[in-house]
C-alpha cells in the first residue's frame, strides 16, 4: 500500500499523474471554497464550534465525489 502511494506521489510531482491538472485544481478549489464558506456561516451561530467544523467537513466530503466525477488520470 505504501509503495502505491509513493509511486503515485512521484508521478504527481513529475507532472505525469493527472491528464488535466487545471481541472483538478479548479474542482478542488470549488469544493474547498464551499466548505470554507459554510464554515464561516455556521461559525457565526451561537453553537459550539465543533458543530460547524463537523457539518462543513461532512458537506465538503459529500460534494467532492460529484465535483471530481469526470476526473481522469494517465
Amino acid at each position: 500500500m505504501l509503495e502505491i502511494g509513493w509511486f503515485s506521489a512521484k508521478l504527481f510531482f513529475k507532472g505525469k499523474l493527472l491528464r488535466d491538472p487545471m481541472y483538478f485544481v479548479k474542482q478542488t478549489t470549488i469544493g474547498i471554497a464551499v466548505g470554507f464558506f459554510l464554515l464561516m456561516l455556521l461559525a457565526q451561530a451561537p453553537i459550539p464550534f465543533y458543530l460547524p467544523i463537523t457539518l462543513s467537513s461532512l458537506v465538503t466530503g459529500m460534494i467532492m465525489p460529484f465535483l471530481l466525477k469526470d476526473f481522469k488520470m494517465k
